[in-house]
């Protein structure tokens, strides 16, 4: 008990004095979780949108795959990307491997079926209650679209938040595509594993406490901003 109390004040200190190398894995996070989430929203809210408003053979089909997808382990998608990106892929001639790039692109296929579904789900019930008037008056699918983005916007924050907490979250893929390298592609989750592995609970417990701070502040975010709304 009394090593768990001395790691957890070491792990304070480390926060509070800005180590380096904590720090470096906190921003990169950011980076890579932001700008993946930030994709994915960008994408999958339109594609969200439109599977509601535009009836086609096969939706049904595509709606249950983007719910499945849900579920999708991060090692698969690392996996595929890690295909994609190597020197034998149809992509290696960008040497994206083992970059930035290469997490944010993993991550956002990540969470592109968790932002389709959500924005889905979020303008299914106004396209059925205004779909009809929107119609009538004129609004060409591009237009409804964009209409139900508006009135959805509740829904597409929680979408996006929800999308940026599995990004944060992750490991195995970046993991897989990113390499873990010090100082240049290791995140928060990759440096608490390894710090783990080598026994320096200090800095993966100061790690952990950033990270569960963000996923807390994640899920706040997402319940106030409901509530106000």
């Amino acid at each position: 008990m009394q090593d768990f109390a001395d790691a957890f004040a070491l792990a304070l200190n480390l926060i509070g004095s800005r180590d380096p190398d904590l720090w470096a894995a906190v921003l990169l996070s950011l980076q890579v979780s932001l700008s993946a989430s930030l994709m994915a929203f960008l994408v999958g809210a339109p594609l969200g949108a439109y599977l509601a408003v535009r009836p086609f053979a096969g939706r049904s089909a595509v709606l249950v795959l983007v719910n499945a997808l849900l579920g999708l382990p991060p090692v698969v998608v690392g996996l595929a990307v890690y295909i994609l990106l190597s020197q034998s892929g149809p992509l290696g001639g960008l040497r994206l491997l083992f970059t930035p790039l290469a997490m944010i692109l993993a991550q956002t296929l990540l969470t592109l079926p968790i932002v389709i579904a959500l924005t889905h789900r979020a303008t299914a019930g106004f396209w059925e209650r205004f779909g009809d008037s929107l119609t009538v008056d004129g609004a060409s699918r591009a237009r409804s679209v964009s209409i139900l983005l508006t009135m959805a916007r509740a829904g597409l924050v929680t979408a996006y938040l929800a999308a940026f907490g599995r990004a944060i979250a992750e490991v195995g893929a970046i993991m897989m595509v990113g390499g873990n390298i010090r100082g240049y592609t290791r995140t928060m989750t990759a440096a608490i594993a390894l710090e783990t592995s080598k026994g320096n609970l200090a800095l993966a417990l100061a790690l952990g406490l950033i990270l569960i701070s963000l996923a807390l502040a994640v899920s706040a975010g997402a319940f106030l901003f409901g509530r106000r709304r």
